[in-house]
């Protein structure tokens, strides 16, 4: 036996026979033991005196025993009842006193060993498992049945518009009447597996969507890009196209998808070839190929380079670099710009390649630039460190911006927040922080660990100090975000936020939930109280779960999405947007955004979701939360 055991109080002999050493003995056989054996026989039995007071303890002592009842029996013992054991013979539990007392008492269980232990403690933590696991899968259903009703609103009071007015019962057209609900939900539907949705909108693309293209006016770049390019490039990978994961065999085949894009792609790649810089212009006529730009004549930073991962992924499967290479000029070119510690400002003008004001911010407008940056890079799998690594250094130096200029932390409580420079770097620092910037969260680890879990990219030594304090700035920025949510009176978050700071205060402009910690620490503006149905914040959630697989970030996707259900979903169909979060009833603002189905409900299905879906190390999503694969990596259906 080892050193190790020796300690033990057992050895593993007790514990294979029946654990002899902590058996019962009888009384009699302690009292015989203990004074005929011992010295008290040698001394008490040496005089008449002590056999007389011996035998009187003999006799007193038996006479208590077989006097006396247990209440643990003497219920049974009035009754004269039995039951069966386990080998069905009859023990009885009347009868008399003495057979009581002359009954063997009974053995303790064995006591185990500790690898006996360990084993139990297993099997207790394989059925906790179970039971979370099948919390989760509920859960996942919840979402999906979210999705159906979304869906059944729009199909029922919209198919064919871009997006639902769900209180009213109408649809609209404010992105270029090319059925962006449709498109840019067919792939949510394709990975919950709701083939009836699949079908439907497959269908409709394949009799409508062509036929849009040709024949409709002007759409953005950038938003036509993101979700309708996006969402049937997405739709031709999860369907089977170029060996891709064949998510279902409904609608049509990968080819129209594919074929589909294309015709798109060549008339936006209009705006890029318009231009007499590599800014591309904002603005698109669909009909004629023609392009011009927007009103004022300037585009948004985060607008011109949040095109690339969708260009590049229609290169690759098409087999054309024209697409790849208009949309990477643009982040070429920003590479030359001068910037402020990787920083930029949130216009650029296509007339002459030159940044245009002062203001930086990580909200709209500048946003997805920071975005794509790391996006871009990781997208290239095993290629990427070939020409591509100026991505990286450029999204390094910017997060370390982020840190020096940015960041701060609100009073009382210090939630981490990320403000704006609205004048410049010279200028006045301001803590308003856009819901849009809850995107910086998932951004900032996706950065860290490049997809893997941080217990395999800490135990593989593949982070360094840069990375570890974006981890952590990634955590502290998810508990800011998601106290956006619970300080408010319908647990939802407001569009915008600003925080108390020693350098600003505004007082009764509170979320209205006075049991919330951070009650006075977040400030919302009259003006800034809707709420969009945005995603950033579940996004960032999911990607963060994925990474550090802490079960905290699941528990408060859950409680966003119940804040959903209550306040948005519209019971004839469709969920709404609000006016005003901090007030119960909350006033329906009659929208429903395309990116509900495209982007909020798919992360909230993906959170809840097995990490083996569409996991982060093979896939990266575009800024509409369309999946492209990553180039290299093998995705098995």
């Amino acid at each position: 036996m080892s050193s190790s055991n020796k300690c033990l109080p057992y050895t593993t002999k007790d514990v294979h026979y029946d654990n002899a050493k902590f058996r019962h003995r009888s009384f009699f056989k302690v009292f015989y033991q203990t004074f005929f054996t011992s010295n008290v026989k040698r001394t008490s039995l040496s005089c008449s005196t002590g056999k007389i007071l011996a035998l009187l303890l003999i006799f007193g002592i038996a006479y208590l025993m077989l006097t006396h009842t247990s209440p643990a029996n003497s219920v049974t013992d009035r009754l004269g009842k039995g039951v069966k054991n386990s080998k069905d013979n009859l023990v009885s539990y009347g009868g008399s006193r003495l057979g009581k007392l002359l009954r063997k008492p009974p053995r303790l269980p064995p006591r185990l060993s500790p690898d006996q232990k360990g084993f139990n403690n297993s099997s207790s933590h394989e059925s906790d498992k179970l039971n979370a696991g099948s919390k989760w899968i509920a859960r996942q259903q919840s979402v999906k049945d979210a999705f159906v009703h979304a869906w059944s609103g729009y199909t029922k009071y919209a198919k064919g518009y871009d997006e639902l007015m769900p209180v009213s019962q109408h649809g609209v057209d404010g992105l270029g009447g090319l059925g962006a609900t449709i498109v840019d939900a067919l792939d949510t539907a394709m990975i919950m597996g709701v083939d009836e949705v699949v079908s439907e909108a497959g269908s409709w693309i394949e009799k409508h969507l062509l036929d849009s293209i040709t024949k409709k006016g002007q759409v953005n770049l950038f938003e036509t890009t993101i979700r309708v390019l996006g969402g049937l490039l997405s739709a031709y990978h999860l369907s089977g196209g170029e060996q891709g994961m064949k998510l279902t065999h409904r609608g049509p085949k990968p080819t129209f998808y594919l074929e589909t894009a294309k015709n798109l792609a060549d008339r936006l790649l209009s705006a890029f070839t318009s231009s007499p810089t590599p800014i591309p212009f904002s603005d698109v006529i669909l009909h004629d190929s023609t392009a011009h730009p927007a009103s004022g004549g300037l585009s948004s930073t985060s607008e011109v380079s949040t095109l690339q991962l969708e260009f590049n992924y229609l290169s690759a499967i098409s087999g054309d670099p024209k697409y790849s290479v208009e949309a990477m000029k643009v982040l070429e070119h920003i590479k030359t710009l001068p910037k402020v510690e990787g920083l930029v400002p949130i216009y650029i003008s296509p007339q002459t390649g030159e940044f245009s004001g002062e203001n930086i911010r990580l909200g709209s407008r500048g946003d997805s630039y920071y975005e794509y940056l790391i996006k871009v890079w990781l997208q290239q799998g095993t290629a990427r460190d070939n020409n591509l690594t100026y991505l990286y250094d450029m999204y390094t130096e910017a997060m370390k911006g982020v840190r020096h200029r940015l960041v701060q932390k609100s009073i009382p409580n210090g939630l981490v927040f990320v403000g704006e420079l609205p004048y410049g770097s010279e200028g006045a620092f301001s803590p308003k922080m856009d819901h849009l910037v809850c995107f910086l969260s998932g951004t900032l680890a996706l950065g860290a660990t490049k997809g893997i879990t941080k217990e395999k990219a800490m135990k593989d030594n593949l982070l360094n100090f840069e990375d570890l304090e974006n981890l952590k700035l990634a955590e502290d920025l998810a508990k800011t975000c998601f106290e956006m949510y619970a300080v408010t009176s319908t647990g939802l978050a407001p569009e915008i936020a600003y925080f108390h700071t020693k350098d600003f205060s505004e007082g009764g402009l509170d979320g209205g939930n006075k049991s919330s910690e951070y009650v006075k620490d977040i400030i919302i503006k009259p003006a800034d109280r809707h709420n969009l149905l945005r995603p950033e914040t579940v996004e960032s959630l999911f990607v963060l779960y994925r990474i550090t697989e802490d079960p905290k970030y699941r528990e408060w996707g859950w409680q966003i999405f119940e804040a959903f259900e209550k306040y948005t979903k519209v019971d004839t169909g469709g969920y709404s947007s609000l006016d005003d979060v901090t007030t119960i009833p909350p006033h329906r603002r009659d929208k429903m955004e395309t990116f509900f189905l495209g982007e909020t409900l798919k992360y909230l299905y993906l959170l809840f979701a097995d990490s083996s879906l569409i996991p982060l190390d093979k896939f990266v999503f575009n800024t509409e939360a369309h999946p492209f694969p990553i180039k290299g990596t093998k995705n098995d259906s």
